[in-house]
């Protein structure tokens, strides 16, 4: 009997200790799945931050209704659908110095801005902007049915009505009439309050020469068949400039300087992106027509599509930009230093990378 009941005891032992094993072997692998199920969620979740941007910061760009914004139209729609690299918010004004008060009021990361007001605005913050590149070059031409007129010198004995007293182009023009050898009493200058009362009256008197910038030029050869270009300012300019004369400069992108140390690789995605929507308007002029039209800046895509290739699209940064941009502003300084802010920028005002 003890012999037996030993024996039940033993095979007892056995099967406790077999189940045990074999529940252990069940809850074994379980264990180690959810394991291996950690780590892989783990190395997953840093590969995919690591896959991500290093800057997601949202640059907020302002631009002003015009060519300065035409170069930027195939970014912004890349933005809007959620297709760009960098990550933005953008805003178009139609004053000049609604962007020189955001970017004062921080209300702006980025903003493109008249050459001589980039000037003004590092001046007046202190230092506190750098100018990232050149966006756009000469937009002002010489608009007129008069064949006779070639250069800037033919403009002796006529009358030329612009927009601006005192604004960039009126000094323009003046340098470009001084190089020519022309005096104040040689070309009487009419100003006009807006570029489209010149267009006006190019339509009443055929003869008159008008001063405008684009588009308004394209929009006013529309309206009048006799009506052509017959000066560009830019090639006067340059003709006349010399060699540290610049170029002429319509627009120039700026940004905050705290941005710059906080943001750098935002604001070098921002570059190489508006880069390349730069040579994509001057490269599919149709195609950034439509963009321009849908974004309000020209009403119509066809005259956008003619205006675009007079509009001096660009993007030139680092040492070039700063040989042009520097350039431009001394004979602006040398005209009247108020123009450029009083002083003209130090070495500071122009991003190296």
């Amino acid at each position: 009997m003890k012999k037996t009941l030993s024996l039940l005891m033993a095979f007892a032992v056995t099967a406790a200790v077999l189940s045990g094993c074999a529940k252990g072997g069940a809850e074994n692998p379980q264990a180690t799945s959810v394991s291996e199920k950690e780590s892989t969620s783990e190395t997953a979740e840093e590969t995919s931050k690591a896959q991500e941007p290093a800057d997601r910061y949202t640059l907020k760009i302002g631009s002003l209704k015009g060519p300065t914004s035409m170069g930027l139209v195939k970014l912004m729609d890349q933005s809007e659908k959620g297709n760009a690299e960098g990550s933005y918010d953008f805003t178009m004004v139609t004053a000049a110095d609604e962007l020189l008060g955001k970017i004062v009021s921080k209300d702006l990361d980025v903003a493109l801005v008249p050459a001589n007001m980039a000037s003004i605005i590092y001046n007046k913050t202190n230092h506190e902007v750098t100018v990232l590149d050149i966006n756009t070059l000469g937009v002002l031409y010489g608009v007129s049915a008069d064949d006779s007129i070639k250069t800037a010198a033919d403009l002796k004995g006529k009358t030329v009505y612009l927009t601006g007293k005192g604004t960039t182009p009126d000094y323009a023009l003046q340098h470009v009439l001084k190089a020519s050898g022309l005096t104040a009493g040689d070309v009487t200058l009419e100003y006009k309050s807006e570029a489209a009362e010149v267009v006006s009256i190019l339509k009443e008197k055929p003869d008159a020469v008008g001063l405008l910038p684009q588009p308004f030029v394209t929009a006013a050869m529309a309206q009048n068949d006799s009506l052509k270009m017959v000066l560009d300012l830019t090639k006067e300019w340059d003709a006349t400039a010399g060699e540290s004369g610049g170029s002429l400069v319509t627009g120039v992108t700026i940004c905050r300087n705290d941005v710059i140390k906080e943001h750098g690789d935002a604001i070098a995605t921002f570059m190489a992106e508006h880069k390349e929507s730069a040579e994509f308007a001057n490269a599919n002029v149709a195609e950034t027509a439509a963009l321009v039209a849908a974004a309000g800046i020209i009403e119509k895509a066809p005259v956008a599509e003619k205006a675009i290739p007079y509009c001096s699209i660009t993007y030139v940064d680092g040492d070039q930009m700063k040989s042009l941009l520097s350039g431009y502003l001394k004979v602006l300084f040398d005209m009247e230093p108020s123009s450029v802010g009083g002083t003209l920028p130090a070495d500071d005002f122009y991003y190296m990378p």
